[in-house]
């Protein structure tokens, strides 16, 4: 996943899956390729949404389960921040696609930069969150 605002500021996230089991952990790394922006602080937040109906009938619920702040000072050109995010201590639900096309779960990685005049760039990136099979 790439976040950029052209001649100002380029970032890629890097994370080694898109599939998750309730219990897992997210892995990944920040770079910072250009930065010409004052940055203040960077947030991951993991988001549910929830779709309900169909047609102009649908209403979509967005609910912010974690915020996991990752840096709280200006990065540095070519800089990079590992992530470990563990997933068990949050509220998580299985993805669920379309069900008799009147609900859906889906989940979300959400990066969040606030600049020091408290302007907010974010990227968002879809991820499916799974059940493991509990053996007895």
């Amino acid at each position: 996943m790439e976040v950029g605002i052209e001649d100002c500021l380029n970032i890629e996230f890097e994370y080694s899956k898109s599939k998750y089991h309730l219990k897992d952990v997210i892995i990944g790394k920040i770079y910072f390729l250009l930065v010409r922006l004052e940055i203040k602080n960077m947030e991951l937040e993991i988001r549910r949404q929830e779709s309900t109906g169909s047609g102009p009938n649908t209403y979509v619920e967005t609910e912010t389960l974690a915020k996991f702040e990752l840096m709280d000072s200006a990065p540095v050109r070519g800089e990079s921040i590992p992530i470990r995010l563990f997933l068990s201590p949050y509220e998580l639900t299985p993805t669920y696609h379309n069900i008799n096309n009147k609900f859906s779960v889906k989940c979300f990685l959400n990066l969040v930069l606030v600049d020091e005049e408290d302007r907010q760039y974010f990227k968002q990136e879809e991820i499916t969150v799974y059940r493991l099979l509990e053996n007895s």
